[in-house]
């Protein structure tokens, strides 16, 4: 799979390249800025872009603008986003078009070159991959903003597993409790949620996301 790089930090650009590289990937470029990583996508698409929020030459948002500008003009791209923080409004802005191909992790809580190449993996092939922490954030938004709350603890950890693209089997091992246990914590999730179930692991997180961020 071939990845782009975009972060403004050389030791972590140079870090996430050689990391990757290991892991297998392809790195198609590695630029410190939005705009190299638009000229280096157009030149030579990748299969996915990796990229930070903040980028020269303000540091504020130019990632994000720069991944929605690759979600509207690159819809084959899987877009992931690398942040030191979660904002609700960048991921739901990123969520707009969608589910497919997308995903938000918090930096400080990569610790696993698997599980982050996996992620990389997962976005590339049209899935998403969010960490539990942005996907907490979303939940209670939407709960304080419609007065709902009938979500239990356990049933939005469940929910949460779910959108980091995790399969029933992958929660109950994580979780540490039977598989038949997750499906009826499943079931309850869409009822609540008002969603139509679905067996396939990939259409239920893009249900769950897409029902998130209305």
């Amino acid at each position: 799979m071939r990845v782009a790089i975009a972060e403004d930090s050389i030791l972590l650009r140079e870090g996430l390249t050689r990391l990757l590289a290991e892991a297998g990937f392809e790195v198609t470029a590695a630029v410190e800025d939005a705009a190299g990583l638009l000229d280096a996508v157009a030149d030579d698409p990748p299969d996915v872009a990796l990229l930070d929020i903040r980028l020269p030459p303000t540091h504020t948002d130019e990632g994000l603008r720069a991944a929605i500008t690759l979600r509207t003009d690159h819809p084959g791209i899987g877009v992931l986003v690398l942040s030191q923080y979660v904002r609700v409004s960048y991921v739901a802005e990123l969520l707009e078009s969608g589910a497919d191909g997308v995903g938000y992790l918090l930096k400080d809580r990569v610790s696993d070159l698997a599980e982050f190449a996996a992620a990389i993996r997962r976005v590339g092939r049209g899935g998403s991959a969010f960490d539990p922490t942005v996907i907490s954030q979303l939940i209670g938004r939407r709960a304080h903003n419609q007065g709902q709350d009938e979500l239990t603890d356990r049933e939005r950890a469940v929910l949460a597993l779910m959108a980091e693209g995790r399969s029933n089997q992958a929660i109950a091992q994580r979780l540490s409790i039977a598989e038949r246990t997750v499906e009826k914590h499943c079931t309850n999730i869409f009822v609540k949620l008002d969603l139509s179930a679905s067996p396939h692991d990939h259409r239920r997180v893009l249900a769950v996301l897409r029902h998130l961020n209305e």
